[in-house]
């Protein structure tokens, strides 16, 4: 065949084809509208079907925008309540405002709403909005009411989903705040009821009679006991290290309170057990009570919780336990001893004298000191600081410090020594020692005004001897007599002075 004759054949095809699909298009249009459940591109060709005439051929897909550059946006226009504070136990209604800001519709819009302290009513906090057309605004109410004690702002979150003609989602989370007054008023519920009456005994404040409290000291432990309550606590029993009554509706039963049940591992009663009667206790009303205790020689440095139980009856005679924890805290302080490791030298005003000072750890655990200090308001102490360390049980720590005292009489040392305690707390001790101080020996100054350079009880002045002097100790010396020089000055026996002639023997006569 020709080739006119293949064009003439195929434009005749062309419109058979157009004469059948028109009328169906048309109806299928039609019946579109009328529905109310459409696809999305059913809902599509009718926007385009709406703004064109039947007659005009259909646009092109280079025609139609991009789903990337012409999309839905919902937002919050505004939002508010009714009323317009929040109070708890109340109902309000949230009402918001929504509005597509975007240049297309939005279909299938859906708003839900969660908040910890709002609970949603009537439709569990869901809301089927429906369609939104671009540029349009459409407000929904959700009822809720407050759950717990609310005040101040309280936050509500809104989440929204919704998708375009092309059957993309999008979703959207709004953060809603909300002003509360807190509780609310009229005929609503509150969370306490003022009916209701019971009692609560708590220890508002407690103390121990020895401060540090450390192994194997005994000590009286005090508490105020209150009853916090609005009613009557009858027949109060205090347990201290926890327990329990046996009573059951104001009957006693055998053990009707078991009180040896607790924890003595580091505190144990002494002097009396650890049950107490207390009495009845009003409410509001406030008691003083004393347990006598000690620490356990084994306890180690801490911090230890002890129970204490407060079994009572309430006005309808039931059996109320309130058990309460308090703490109490266990130092293992050093045990030192400062003394001289040994009789110290006598000690003279404005000279310098040795301190031989030790220091011993008395105490069974391993100490740690810092340094000490030797200090004295009436003299002057050289190398009196060192640091002491660490000590075992039973060591010694020796320091060798002078002293210059500036007066006589009895002297104190004031001896410090720095550490730390088992819960970091810096501390000091403190010692006194004494020693006796006498006055020191000078030597006498001699008097030049007197005769032979001040005589007296001074030391006596050496003279020069005299040619006199000298010829007397010859003719001493030619008798066999002492003629040794004087001594200290003195001139012996003065040659002025007649000695008596020693006798001499004469010859015999020879005469019968």
């Amino acid at each position: 065949m020709k080739p006119g004759f293949h064009r003439f054949t195929s434009l005749s095809t062309l419109i058979a084809l157009l004469v059948v699909i028109i009328p169906t298009y048309a109806h299928t249009n039609s019946m579109t509208h009328l529905s109310s459940e459409n696809s999305g591109h059913q809902s599509l060709l009718l926007q385009v079907t709406t703004d064109t005439p039947t007659n005009t051929p259909a646009p092109s897909s280079t025609s139609l925008p991009s789903g990337s550059a012409i999309r839905p946006q919902i937002g919050v226009q505004s939002y508010r309540t009714k009323p317009a504070e929040v109070q708890y136990g109340q109902d309000f209604t949230l009402i918001v405002k929504l509005r597509n800001e975007g240049q297309a519709h939005a279909y299938n819009v859906q708003v839900s709403f969660t908040s910890s302290s709002f609970l949603p009513l009537k439709n569990g906090g869901v809301n089927i909005v429906g369609d939104l057309v671009a540029n349009n605004s459409v407000s929904l109410d959700q009822t809720m009411t407050a759950s717990t004690y609310v005040y101040g702002i309280v936050s509500v979150d809104m989440n929204l989903s919704y998708n375009d003609a092309n059957g993309v989602a999008y979703t959207e989370k709004f953060t809603l705040n909300l002003q509360a007054t807190g509780g609310g008023g009229g005929s609503y519920a509150t969370s306490t009821p003022t009916g209701v009456k019971s009692s609560q005994l708590v220890i508002t404040s407690y103390a121990a009679s020895i401060d540090p409290l450390q192994p194997g000291e005994q000590f009286n432990l005090a508490m105020t006991v209150q009853n916090a309550g609005n009613a009557r606590a009858q027949r109060v029993t205090m347990i201290v290290g926890g327990g329990s009554s046996g009573t059951s509706g104001g009957t006693p039963q055998p053990g009707g309170v078991s009180g040896g049940s607790g924890e003595f591992t580091n505190f144990a009663p002494v002097g009396a057990s650890n049950v107490q009667t207390l009495g009845d206790l009003g409410a509001g009303e406030s008691v003083q009570a004393k347990q006598d205790l000690i620490v356990n020689v084994s306890t180690n440095p801490g911090a230890y919780p002890m129970k204490v139980t407060f079994s009572y009856l309430n006005d309808k005679g039931e059996v109320i336990n309130d058990e309460q924890v308090i703490t109490l805290l266990v130092y293992s302080l050093p045990t030192v001893d400062v003394s001289f490791y040994r009789p110290p030298d006598p000690f003279f005003v404005g000279q310098p004298g040795p301190l031989p000072i030790q220091v011993v750890n008395l105490g069974k655990r391993l100490s740690v000191l810092g340094t000490m200090k030797i200090t004295s308001a009436n003299g002057t102490i050289e190398n009196g600081t060192s640091l002491v360390g660490s000590l075992d049980a039973g060591g010694y720590f020796t320091l060798d410090a002078m002293i210059t005292p500036e007066q006589s009489g009895k002297m104190n040392l004031d001896i410090t020594i720095d550490y730390t305690d088992d819960f970091n707390q810096a501390r000091t001790i403190t010692r006194k020692l004494e020693i006796e101080v006498m006055e020191g020996f000078i030597e006498p100054t001699p008097d030049p005004s007197l005769g032979g350079g001040g005589g007296g009880e001074g030391a006596p002045v050496q003279t020069e001897e005299s040619t006199l002097q000298k010829v007397w100790r010859f003719v001493l010396g030619l008798f066999g007599l002492d003629s040794a020089p004087p001594s200290n000055g003195n001139p012996g026996v003065s040659p002025g002075i007649e000695e008596p002639a020693p006798v001499v023997p004469k010859p015999g006569t020879g005469k019968g």
